[in-house]
Parts: structure tokens; sequence; C-alpha cells
């Protein structure tokens, strides 16, 4: 199996099957294995997770008695909150 490796340095191309010691490579097929199936969890739950952001916005922009309106002040004077939907209360 060739896999590439990316990192600051740039890429390596490794074959997977021309290690000769049988333990390292089957360490090498399972850390493979692995990290396949996070990536494709990672790709599931931001799916997931963005599926129910928008659903949440639809309801919201159905709710207008839910909008709080946000005094305007001098733009010098920010606020410490992050305008993105991070934690829902």
């Amino acid at each position: 199996m060739v896999i590439t490796i990316k990192n600051d340095k740039g890429e390596s191309v490794y074959d997977v099957s021309k290690i000769e010691d049988e333990q390292r490579k089957a360490g090498a097929s399972i850390s493979i294995s692995k990290i396949g199936t996070l990536n494709v969890l990672v790709e599931a739950l931001s799916f997931a997770s963005q599926g129910h952001q928008n659903n949440l916005e639809a309801v919201l922009k159905e709710s207008p008695e839910a909008m709080v309106e946000t005094p305007t002040e001098d733009k010098e004077e920010t606020s410490s909150e992050d305008d993105s939907l991070n934690e829902v209360s």
C-alpha cells in the first residue's frame, strides 16, 4: 500500500508493503486504517453539524420574536463575544 504523508517539510511517499518487519508492517497498516476511519468520522460530524446549524438558522429566521436587538456603539468599543455560533444557551 502506497501512502503519501504531507507535513511542513513537504510530501513523503511510502510503500508499506515493502516494510520487512512483519510486526512493524502490521502496525503501520493498523494506523492507516485508524486514520482513515477517523477522517471519515470527522467529515461525517462536520456534515451533521452543518445540517443542524442550517436547521437552527431556518427556525430562527421564522421566529422574529426571538431576535435580540444589539445596541450600536462606537466601533472602537468591541465586545469580547465571538459573532460565530459556537455556543447555544
